[in-house]
């Protein structure tokens, strides 16, 4: 037999933690954003899904703070409708680690970290270079619940590392890419160990 909660017995920061570790892994969104006075910032979240291709929309749900104060990747977005979603693959995790810390808005965590940029071709916040996929977006729609701030953007312009996509066949060379993923608590997984379901073709890495 399972064990059962009752989830609405349980309080928000008690339903957090019990989805957010069961609810694993999820992809990391390293979300680079400007602020209406132009000021870049990076900072990464892992309730983050691709959530449909015709629009190509992906969502990234942002926290609301508990002092109430906003997070800057939030009121970024709403100052000029515009980000760029990166993952991350493993060299990059110190990096993406480190821009989770809150800084003051009129702080650039890209340049305080010598984070390596180039401009995006599309939207105004700057691509990271050494990512393997960024996403450059704009504002589809939001979605406001008590404990979020939730972004649906249009995907502008993919961008992926130079022969990562078999332009062919557009097809990914999954070999090729490893991105890092949140598994709940402290702790990342990556995406190395596969396999595929012998006789089942929908489900051959060479064909998704």
């Amino acid at each position: 037999m399972h064990d059962v909660e009752d989830v609405d017995a349980l309080t928000p920061y008690e339903r957090y933690k019990l989805m957010a570790s069961l609810i694993v892994p999820r992809p990391i969104a390293w979300v680079t954003t400007l602020s209406a006075e132009g000021i870049p910032n990076a900072a990464p979240f892992s309730m983050f899904a691709m959530v449909g291709e015709d629009p190509p929309l992906v969502m990234v749900s942002i926290d609301r703070l508990p002092d109430g104060a906003r997070k800057d990747t939030a009121a970024n977005i709403d100052a000029t409708r515009e980000f760029v979603v990166h993952l991350v693959d493993h060299p990059l995790v110190e990096s993406m680690d480190a821009t989770s810390v809150r800084y003051p808005p009129e702080v650039d965590e890209l340049a305080l970290r010598g984070i390596a940029t180039v401009p995006a071709a599309s939207v105004r916040p700057p691509v990271i270079a050494d990512a393997p996929v960024a996403l450059e977006c704009v504002l589809w729609s939001r979605m406001d619940i008590p404990s979020r701030e939730i972004y649906f953007g249009r995907v502008q312009l993919l961008r992926t590392r130079p022969g990562l996509v078999d332009r062919s066949r557009m097809r990914v060379r999954l070999t090729d890419y490893a991105p890092v993923a949140r598994f709940g608590a402290s702790f990342y997984t990556t995406t190395r160990d596969r396999f595929t379901l012998t006789g089942d073709p929908a489900t051959d890495i060479d064909t998704l």
